[in-house]
């Protein structure tokens, strides 16, 4: 697929995700099917004076791995991956998977066991990052497995990626920038809010906020976003909350999820499809009831479910939890091998409140 916006994606990347520098170096994760960006991507860090790292992968591996390797074999770091934890400036992550349902038939205490060793790699990154010593971005080149999960062609699809990450305006990083600018304003209007009550059918839930840090999420780490989210004080949410945008995590879908809350702890749970999978995934660990984010999708471009995270909860209009893993530069202290977002759609009858002020209401933002 060769088309200038594959150039401008590439660029936006390399300037406005990474804002890479000259000698740093770059890893670049993803399959053969992201070829058209990952090249386009590689001439641009040579053009800035970068390093550029392809990690190309067949795609299959990981289902391999999960499904003929022992215990030790899950649990085992790679030394090059810990070398690359360790020292490359930046990474970009591809997402190019032919088939997304590949993991479907996997038992999920087995991948449960691989996330959670990759976990300690993921504390590098982190800490690197926090430190101000490398840099992250995710995107998601569109293939026949993503347009399937979406019920859309391939074209239509990739146009739907195109639209919602503006790569349709000849200056995209432009547009980011304007929407930034208009998310850290309620960002800033957050500050010093102490609570937040969701209402709509079947939900109402309230959790704290308090001495918490919303961030702004515009479209640096994840390419599109448009969010910004935080995370809740642990033992604060109260309540129930349905969630109806399905959803699709390792390979399998999830529909129609209710989820009801007591001193912060899922206490009850239950899906229309799913049901087995969602418990399983409660009982990873002692965090995985427990929310590690709280959220509001923000980008006007994403008007209808993909059953893809990465462009669902960013649907302007609507919230999102996620049960498990917290960020740390949130206040966020939860700790889980887990982190499973779930959108709920305010768009047609709903509203959050923060503190006494209706904040959000019939999906648009009031204040």
């Amino acid at each position: 697929m060769y088309d200038v916006r594959i150039e401008r994606w590439a660029h936006a990347l390399v300037h406005y995700c990474l804002y890479v520098k000259p000698g740093e170096t770059v890893a670049i994760f993803a399959t053969p099917l992201a070829a058209p960006l990952i090249e386009a991507v590689y001439r641009e860090l040579l053009q800035v004076g970068a390093y550029p790292l392809p990690m190309i992968d067949l795609g299959q591996l990981n289902e391999i791995l999960l499904r003929e390797g022992n215990d030790e074999q899950l649990k085992w770091i790679s030394p090059l991956a810990s070398t690359l934890a360790e020292t490359i400036d930046a990474r970009l992550y591809i997402g190019s998977q032919s088939n997304t349902k590949a993991l479907s038939g996997i038992d999920p205490a087995r991948a449960a066991l691989r996330r959670e060793t990759q976990r300690s790699l993921g504390r590098i990154q982190q800490e690197r990052e926090q430190a101000g010593k490398f840099r992250w971005s995710l995107t998601l080149y569109p293939t026949d497995g993503y347009a399937q999960d979406a019920e859309m062609s391939l074209r239509d699809f990739e146009e739907f990626v195109f639209d919602v990450c503006f790569l349709n305006d000849p200056n995209p990083i432009a547009r980011w920038q304007e929407l930034s600018a208009r998310q850290q304003r309620l960002v800033d209007w957050l500050v010093g809010h102490q609570r937040a009550r969701i209402l709509a059918e079947g939900t109402d839930l309230t959790l704290s906020i308090e001495k918490r840090v919303f961030i702004n999420s515009d479209g640096k780490r994840n390419f599109p976003s448009g969010e910004f989210f935080t995370g809740p004080v642990e033992q604060s949410a109260e309540g129930v909350i349905q969630f109806d945008i399905p959803a699709s995590h390792d390979g399998r879908t999830i529909e129609g999820v209710r989820l009801v809350f007591h001193e912060g702890k899922v206490v009850e749970a239950s899906a229309r499809q799913g049901q087995d999978y969602l418990q399983q995934m409660l009982e990873i660990d002692e965090g995985a009831r427990y929310l590690g984010e709280f959220a509001f999708g923000n980008n006007p471009r994403v008007t209808r479910g993909t059953k893809n995270v990465l462009f669902d909860e960013k649907m302007g209009g609507t919230v999102h939890l996620a049960l498990g893993n917290s960020y740390p530069e949130t206040g966020g202290l939860n700790h889980s091998a887990l982190h499973w977002d779930m959108v709920c759609d305010l768009r047609q009858q709903g509203e959050v409140r923060i503190d006494d002020v209706l904040f959000l209401k019939n999906g648009a933002i009031m204040v």
